[in-house]
């Protein structure tokens, strides 16, 4: 599913300064939904989608770690300039939605976007 299907799909506001041809262009092949960063880095899969209540950085840091393309904040949180500025910094694709995680990442599934194997 493109990135830009996502945003669509979550009605979600884009938080880092890029394009929509970028957001056209990438393609994410898994979402998780998840608050524990440790169960990220136990389960989630390249190309994928980190759908989280979470705003700090080290959100962004393990998305980098995880080779995580993209992160939606869900319940409307935005996280801080300092936090926008490291994603930025290491290409890491932010978006924000007012929708609850469950009903994010069902939202998601029902429009063909997977999950990981225990995600």
């Amino acid at each position: 599913m493109k990135l830009s299907d996502i945003q669509k799909e979550l009605n979600a506001k884009l938080l880092s300064d890029c394009s929509m041809e970028t957001l056209e262009q990438t393609e994410i092949l898994n979402a998780c939904g998840c608050d524990l960063m440790s169960d990220v880095l136990a389960y989630v899969k390249d190309q994928a989608l980190l759908l989280t209540g979470l705003i700090n950085p080290q959100v962004i840091r393990t998305a980098e770690m995880m080779d995580i393309g993209a992160i939606c904040f869900v319940r409307g949180k935005v996280p801080t300039d300092e936090v926008i500025d490291l994603a930025q910094d290491m290409g890491i694709i932010l978006l924000s939605t007012e929708k609850p995680l469950y009903t994010a990442c069902g939202i998601l599934y029902s429009g063909g976007l997977g999950g990981g194997a225990k995600c």
